[in-house]
């Protein structure tokens, strides 16, 4: 594919339906042998027409309203990764944009960035039916987009959101209880686990574990080379 015109990019991107994708206008520094800005933009186009494309899944492909690619900067220090999207992110197109979507983004608001500043995913890229949980097979299908998100972006940490999102990132059946609270690895980058935003809704008791989790990430962040 020849070099993305950044408004022809931005407008592919709106007419699926995401319209929060961040680009900074300014690059960071390169690192040596690291990708360009404009190059992590023509792979996030090219990654982003495959998944609107993708049938993989025949019943997620029938009853989808449109794929949820994801939204945020695509030079992101920190990514965080759901589980699927539900109604009001499958209607939009944008991943977190429901009740757990509104909490997500205080979480991120109080760790003092802005949600733009971040990449947000999720496993799977459309909404199972009824929000029921991941199949195991449309987990397998929908991993190597996850994987490439993540291999474009080169985030300085990853946050796993909830059990499916940690035991599909971490190849694991341990459970999210046993996960969170420290640091694993994924493809040589740290990876803090925690519980999905819609738990805490449920579970309100649970904040403070997450809050925990949430300064641990912010204090590696701070450790990590620019």
């Amino acid at each position: 594919m020849s070099k993305a015109d950044p408004l022809l990019f931005l407008k592919a991107l709106k007419e699926d339906g995401v319209e929060h994708l961040y680009i900074p206008r300014k690059a960071p520094p390169k690192q040596a042998g690291g990708p360009t800005t404009e190059s992590v933009k023509e792979g996030m186009l090219e990654l982003r027409e495959q998944v609107r494309k993708c049938k993989r899944c025949a019943e997620l492909a029938k009853t989808r309203t449109q794929t949820v690619f994801g939204s945020g900067n695509i030079r992101a220090k920190l990514v965080f990764v759901g589980e699927a999207p539900g109604a009001d992110e499958d209607k939009q197109g944008v991943p977190f944009v429901g009740r757990a979507g509104q909490l997500l983004t205080k979480i991120i608001e109080a760790m003092g960035l802005r949600r733009e500043e971040a990449f947000i995913c999720n496993v799977l890229k459309c909404r199972p039916p009824n929000n029921r949980p991941p199949a195991p097979a449309e987990v397998t299908h929908c991993q190597p987009f996850l994987k490439r998100q993540l291999e474009l972006i080169r985030p300085k940490i990853i946050c796993a959101l909830g059990k499916h999102a940690a035991q599909s990132l971490l190849q694991t059946d341990r459970p999210i209880s046993a996960l969170r609270g420290t640091f694993s690895e994924y493809e040589g980058i740290p990876l803090m686990c925690t519980y999905h935003p819609a738990y805490l809704l449920r579970s309100p008791g649970e904040k403070g574990k997450v809050w925990e989790d949430m300064k641990k990430i912010l204090q590696r962040l701070e450790e990590s080379p620019e």
